[in-house]
């Protein structure tokens, strides 16, 4: 999720709309992105196990696990979301050739914020590129978990892509202890669920990527 260096990739451009549906911006981004050059053919495989070096001998350098990126094959299932009998088929720019290359988490997924902070991709204010993205440097820590930690909700990550009227008021008041947020809330699309679960990443298998904030006895397991 931190800043990767993808040397070769094209800098693609978001359009974003004030006033706009949540997850609007990444649909059009799709007609915006160029296929990505020079990027791997397959996976990156992660680094090797190291033994234990012997008593006197010297020590060996730790290799880093290469950055995971998407691969330039067609993803499985990719081709049921196109219609074979729309003429226009042969000119869309499929997901694979636009994503190619793109940092991935750790399920294989496109990782937007990374992404971002790579300068991989560029969000625009409006559809003339001429305004600026108002971004709220702000984080909010939701304590209402009971036995799993804090969730972190960071406004930076997200006024990047977004403007204020995207989620206020219609889906979240602009006041503290508004809502009672729960997961099955967000599972069946409501609040972060809008996009989440649909656009952003899945967050049934990603726990740790909100519930970052330890409090108490109460610990992240998977850090364990």
């Amino acid at each position: 999720m931190e800043s990767l260096s993808l040397i070769g990739l094209p800098r693609a451009t978001a359009i974003i709309r004030k006033g706009t549906a949540p997850c609007f911006f990444l649909l059009a981004a799709l007609a915006a992105w160029a296929p990505a050059a020079g990027c791997a053919d397959k996976p990156a495989q992660p680094a090797a196990t190291q033994a234990a070096p012997r008593a006197g001998a010297a020590p060996v350098a730790r290799q880093e696990e290469p950055a995971r990126v998407r691969p330039a094959e067609s993803a499985p299932g990719q081709d049921l979301f196109y219609d074979p009998a729309n003429p226009g088929l042969p000119l869309l720019q499929k997901a694979n050739e636009a994503l190619a290359g793109f940092p991935v988490d750790s399920y294989g997924k496109v990782d937007w914020v990374a992404a971002l902070r790579s300068g991989l991709i560029a969000p625009r204010a409006d559809l003339e590129g001429e305004d600026r993205m108002e971004v709220l440097d702000m984080d909010i820590v939701m304590k209402n978990t009971r036995q799993m930690p804090y969730v972190l909700f960071p406004h930076g990550a997200h006024t990047q892509w977004l403007d204020c009227s995207n989620c206020h008021p219609a889906i979240f008041e602009s006041r503290a202890g508004a809502h009672q947020i729960t997961m099955n809330d967000i599972f069946r699309g409501e609040y972060c669920g809008k996009c989440h679960d649909r656009i952003a990443f899945v967050t049934y298998f990603s726990c740790e990527r909100c519930h970052r904030v330890p409090h108490g006895e109460i610990k992240a397991w998977w850090e364990q």
